[in-house]
């Protein structure tokens, strides 16, 4: 269990076993000097202390007020790490609107306040922000990827987040998300690379305030110090941010995040997605067996409008003679073997969302730096491995169990 704590959490623990220890060594001490010495019939002749069991006499602290204490104590330091969202006016925990990946919805009230947002994100990121940071997504994995057991000592990771110009609560959720559910063993880092965005957010959020109130220079730059002050504060020491001076698209935006991975194995995703739990370990599992291996995670959809989760069929990844990435139906062999926890090779691959080996991933020559057209990536590094004398490149098309959203935002568009 004590995977899927957040790296937080850890923290916390280790806070918490310090105060718990000063406490018990203070109980045990005041027990001690409370008990009689040499004065007693119970005193042994040489004037030392009687043996004892050492807690049944004095006021020592019993075991159900220590655990209160420490439980007041753990709600004194998540209420504190609760207010950096509040701050920003998200929300953390694990109910509220949308838990269970259901679909979220706002009151008639929040409609026109809404409208504003979808308009400039493309996605409803007025409800985003009205959905835990912290929610909790079904899991659609086969009962036999459940039961897997896969060992300690994998390869640690360093996940790759690109995105401009995205809402800020989107972001969050990826890396609360990872966080989550990615063991704190195996979480070398999470790398935000920011593609220069130059966004920023109204502080009245309704058009009629802002026409009335607001003016450009009342303009709220969430994804500059906001952004990089709750990850410090939340995430200290984990969370690694990266400001393009330029915009550079999505493939030289996930290269200068990959220059600054020090994880064995790099994951590139768009900043918009929202992990299960026991994402990682198959994944990491099969690299560990073979370095050479490019994994695909299985994707499902978040919708747009009411962040429901929706369940994607498995699939590879090919392409048609326009050279345009698109899903394809997986080979005969894979069906034939009955086996849908089973990975498929694909000739293909979705830029978006995958997994390799860092030093792998450099000698094969990175994603090509000079490609600026949309798309060019989902062929371009597929066509690459394929040709070599290693090819293995896997799709993981359930086991990993990684939902996004492919109706939010489109990430740092290519140039």
């Amino acid at each position: 269990m004590a995977y899927v704590f957040r790296r937080w959490r850890v923290l916390l623990v280790l806070n918490v076993l310090t105060v718990a220890g000063f406490i018990t060594f203070w109980a045990k001490c005041n027990t001690r000097s409370s008990v009689p010495t040499a004065a007693g019939p119970e005193a042994a002749a040489d004037g030392r202390r009687a043996p004892g069991n050492g807690t049944s006499l004095g006021p020592g602290i019993s075991h159900e007020v220590l655990l209160k204490r420490l439980s007041s104590l753990e709600d004194v330091v998540y209420r504190q790490l609760n207010g950096l969202s509040k701050s920003l006016g998200l929300i953390e925990g694990f109910g509220g609107r949308g838990k269970g990946g259901l679909p979220a919805t706002l009151a008639p009230a929040e409609e026109s306040d809404a409208k504003y947002l979808w308009e400039k994100y493309g996605y409803n990121a007025y409800l985003s922000e009205r959905i835990s940071l912290d929610r909790n997504i079904p899991d659609f994995r086969p009962a036999k990827c459940r039961k897997a057991n896969f060992p300690r000592d994998l390869p640690q990771i360093s996940l790759i987040f690109i995105f401009i110009n995205e809402a800020l609560s989107v972001i969050l959720r990826s890396v609360h998300s990872a966080v989550n559910h990615t063991p704190a063993h195996l979480l070398k880092e999470i790398i935000l690379v920011d593609d220069n965005s130059d966004d920023g957010i109204f502080k009245c959020v309704s058009v009629e305030q802002r026409k009335k109130e607001c003016v450009d220079g009342e303009i709220k730059e969430q994804l500059k110090a906001p952004l990089e002050e709750y990850v410090n504060k939340r995430y200290p020491g984990l969370v690694k941010i990266v400001r393009n001076q330029k915009r550079e698209g999505l493939i030289r935006a996930r290269l200068e995040g990959w220059k600054v991975a020090t994880g064995e194995v790099t994951g590139f995703f768009d900043a918009h997605v929202e992990f299960t739990p026991s994402w990682a370990e198959p994944v990491l599992a099969r690299i560990k067996e073979d370095h050479t291996r490019i994994i695909l995670p299985s994707i499902d959809n978040i919708k747009h409008d009411t962040f429901e989760l929706e369940r994607y069929e498995n699939s590879g990844h090919g392409y048609n003679w326009e050279l345009w990435c698109m899903y394809i139906n997986p080979p005969k062999q894979w069906w034939d073997e009955g086996d849908t926890s089973a990975p498929i090779r694909t000739p293909a691959m979705i830029g978006c969302s995958f997994v390799v080996n860092r030093n792998y991933f450099g000698e094969l020559g990175l994603l090509d730096s000079g490609m600026d057209v949309y798309g060019g990536e989902n062929i371009e590094l597929g066509i690459r491995v394929s040709v070599s004398p290693s090819f293995l490149l896997f799709q993981l098309s359930v086991p990993c169990g990684l939902e996004w959203s492919s109706g939010l935002s489109r990430g740092p568009a290519d140039e």
